[in-house]
């Protein structure tokens, strides 16, 4: 890991840990550096106790541009292991948001693509600026949403559900929060969220636990019942030919060859 070039910023101040997704070179894409960084930012704010909540916010224009393509189609090692290893990384990752005893809120005011979405549903609040867009593309890649499943399912109605799945289709933040993606759709997110961030501080650390752990536990019962499963998916559908057409399809700018 480079620690003069993070692709994670952590910061503290005034009682709220930020983790800033912060690698413009792939659009803040879920790389197996971006997944370790940013866990070892919540292990982080979890063991300082002057850190009452985590906002997990991003540079650029893009929040999160789903998986790193490039690191997925690559070659070196076993194919199917790497992706069971990529899967079980964000598995962990966000389970480790759910299961911190800290609210954490989501802060972006920009794009949000396929694994990104997951991260967005793991978080206890998200705020989404005007700039916002949203899709689960991974229907047009030869994927599914597989792992991001646990946190995003839970968020959306089931008509949104199926509709935004199974389209790939991009929406913008109004609707996000219509569908419960989001909690708030501002036209000024930062502000928003520094007025949530004031609510917590009146609310004690154990307070906030208990009653976080209130919020989440069905979630949690659905990374019990179904994360390994959706994880043995995930690594069969990266490793499937239709996928490795829709992956090489996107990297080279071309419509792959069922949407011809």
């Amino acid at each position: 890991m480079d620690a003069d070039n993070p692709y994670v910023r952590y910061e503290v101040g005034d009682g709220v840990a930020t983790l800033t997704l912060d690698s413009p070179h792939n659009r803040n894409a879920i790389s197996s550096r971006l997944v370790s960084e940013v866990g070892q930012g919540l292990r982080d704010a979890v063991e300082d106790d002057a850190v009452r909540v985590v906002v997990l916010t991003h540079t650029g224009n893009t929040f999160c541009a789903g998986a790193d393509l490039s690191e997925a189609s690559g070659t070196g090692g076993d194919p199917a292991e790497l992706a069971a290893q990529r899967t079980r990384q964000m598995t962990e990752l966000l389970r480790g948001i759910v299961e911190l005893p800290k609210p954490v809120i989501c802060h972006l005011n920009g794009h949000v693509r396929a694994g990104g979405m997951g991260l967005v549903g793991a978080c206890d609040i998200a705020v989404a600026g005007p700039d916002s867009t949203f899709a689960l593309t991974e229907v047009r890649l030869g994927l599914a949403a597989s792992i991001i499943s646990l946190t995003v399912l839970p968020r959306l109605d089931s008509r949104a559900a199926s509709r935004y799945f199974l389209t790939g289709e991009k929406f913008g933040s109004r609707i996000a929060e219509d569908i419960g993606l989001v909690t708030s759709a501002s036209h000024d997110p930062a502000e928003t969220v520094d007025e949530l961030v004031a609510q917590f501080m009146q609310a004690s650390p154990q307070g906030l636990a208990e009653s976080k752990a209130l919020t989440t536990r069905t979630v949690l019962d659905g990374f019990d019942r179904n994360g390994a499963d959706l994880e043995a998916q995930s690594a069969r559908l990266f490793g499937s030919e239709e996928a490795r057409e829709g992956m090489m399809a996107f990297l080279q700018k071309r419509p792959p060859w069922w949407a011809r």
